[in-house]
């Protein structure tokens, strides 16, 4: 599968009749609503003790912010899954991509960072900047279980089903289309569930679900471009070889 870059030629139309979507409009949060999220999720810290951040796709492999602790853990209630379309990201407007999100159902393991009281503000805008820009997700409070045993809860995003870019249950060729066509500001879909699978892997904790949904997209695109090439070699001129000799 070869990833694309945003400033190289224009990919070809996926052999796929449902992909791209046909997505509502969005806007990103202006910072006035960005602050009012973080403050009414916030209301909930004492701002004294630590806090536990639940990360379940990115922030696994690149949690952007300090922290004192980092322990594999689960939540319960909800499962990991591609339910968020990304046009900015890892897709643009005409080819979105696909990120994770925790949807209802299930459970899902993940790691559970402690961040430090002392300093965490600024972080926490940060981070409010990097999952809530579209409003996509809904900050929750979640019952976490560490693998030591200790129950906390943890701040979590969740996807939120009322917004144009919650993705539903999608096939298995709209998949295997954003996986071979979408390339965003981050890289590709591609690129961000490889990363995702490996540090789950890395972690004591692999998603089988995923590995086998990434196994198989990359099988399909091996096969589509093994077709390619056969249509390719059959349609080029046969050239006769040119002779060879001593030049006597």
């Amino acid at each position: 599968m070869t990833a694309r870059h945003p400033d190289s030629a224009p990919p070809g139309k996926p052999d796929c009749p449902d992909y791209p979507p046909a997505l509502g409009e969005s806007r990103l949060l202006s910072d006035d609503e960005l602050r009012a999220s973080m403050n009414d999720t916030l209301s909930r810290w004492d701002h004294a003790s630590d806090l536990w951040l639940f990360g379940y796709g990115s922030l696994i492999w690149n949690p952007g912010l300090p922290t004192a602790e980092a322990v594999r853990s689960r939540v319960h209630g909800y499962h990991r899954g591609l339910y968020l379309w990304s046009r900015v990201n890892r897709g643009t407007p005409e080819q979105p991509g696909l990120v994770l999100a925790l949807d209802r159902g299930g459970s899902c393991s993940g790691i559970a960072f402690r961040l430090a009281a002392e300093g965490a503000q600024p972080h926490l805008e940060a981070l409010w900047h990097r999952e809530m820009a579209m409003g996509s997700y809904r900050p929750a409070w979640l019952p976490c279980v560490l693998a030591d045993g200790r129950r906390v809860d943890a701040l979590a995003f969740v996807m939120r089903r009322d917004v144009p870019s919650y993705t539903g249950k999608l096939s298995d060729d709209v998949v295997s289309a954003v996986f071979d066509c979408a390339c965003g500001r981050y890289g590709t879909t591609l690129d961000y569930v490889s990363r995702t699978v490996e540090a789950l892997r890395n972690s004591g904790m692999p998603d089988r679900a995923l590995e086998a949904l990434l196994a198989r997209c990359k099988r399909q695109a091996q096969q589509g471009a093994g077709r390619s090439d056969a249509r390719g070699k059959a349609g080029e001129p046969i050239v006769p070889a040119r002779k060879t000799g001593t030049g006597r």
